[in-house]
């Protein structure tokens, strides 16, 4: 769920950044006392994300316009179906579909994706989670949708989890510590709740990352062959992620090697955004 006051800030921004001065064309072309009715229509098969965004761009523009959710966000839907209705003063509901859409038609196209990931995963029990590569100023619009499309959510920020990549254990060893060592009395800094994800490379780095404390090791770019004995080193000690050479071709396989997570950048930084199109009724 998207927190009100983030959804309605970044869809006012939009509108502003739309119609800074207002929609010239609708005022100049249309009576102001025009109504007409408008459908979110799919051309092609999906899943929907954004349904509240969708009617938040239409009543933040024209607290009087009417919004009829059809779908519901994870709802999967085929070409042709309705998603959703809007109805009132034509010039509103023309002045908000650009905006309407540009939201609807981004978080159904990761959630869309998404379930293709988690449907290529069905039965191993494996989470499919997303990353911080997300569009600067959306990432709970993002997030929001990857969840929509049955995906699971990585930590938010810097400020949420530890996240210990290749430069930062780089940066510790520098001191002449050991690896665990050197873990160890970084994260004594920290509460005792915070979670600790370490990423490896190497066979090799587990025995120290899991000395050092990690809660789940990040298994980087490792093979398929490395990927199971990863998780036997790891033995149920830490939670095993996978991230790095998945797509839809290969995510199966690294699913059913044993690791319990496997994190996809691209649910977020290469999704396409649908093709949903909003056709206008008059009368």
């Amino acid at each position: 769920m998207i927190a009100q006051a983030t959804l309605h800030r970044s869809v006012r921004a939009a509108l502003e950044e739309d119609a800074p001065w207002g929609d010239i064309t609708s005022t100049a072309l249309l009576p102001e006392a025009a109504t007409a009715t408008a459908d979110l229509v799919a051309r092609e098969d999906g899943v929907l994300s954004g349904g509240e965004v969708f009617a938040a761009a239409f009543t933040l523009t024209d607290p009087s316009v009417r919004v009829d959710l059809h779908f519901a966000d994870g709802d999967r839907f085929t070409a042709g179906d309705v998603l959703a209705s809007v109805t009132g003063s034509a010039r509103s509901l023309l002045t908000a579909e650009r905006v309407a859409l540009n939201f609807t038609q981004r978080m159904s196209g990761i959630a869309t994706l998404t379930a293709q990931y988690a449907d290529a995963v069905a039965g191993t029990g494996v989470r499919i989670a997303d990353t911080r590569k997300t569009t600067p100023g959306l990432r709970e619009f993002e997030r929001h949708a990857v969840v929509s499309g049955g995906g699971s959510n990585h930590r938010r920020s810097l400020s949420d989890a530890v996240m210990a990549k290749d430069n930062h254990l780089a940066v510790l060893q520098a001191g002449g510590q050991d690896l665990a060592t050197a873990l160890r009395a970084a994260l004594s800094t920290l509460p005792h709740t915070t979670h600790v994800v370490v990423e490896v490379d190497r066979l090799d780095q587990i025995p120290a990352v899991l000395d050092g404390g990690a809660d789940t090791v990040l298994l980087d770019n490792f093979s398929l062959d490395d990927l199971r004995s990863g998780v036997a080193l790891l033995a149920g000690r830490a939670t095993a992620e996978a991230s790095g050479g998945v797509n839809l071709d290969t995510v199966r396989a690294i699913a059913e090697t044993g690791v319990q997570v496997i994190s996809v950048g691209a649910l977020t930084h290469s999704a396409r955004a649908l093709d949903l199109g909003l056709d206008l009724r008059i009368g």
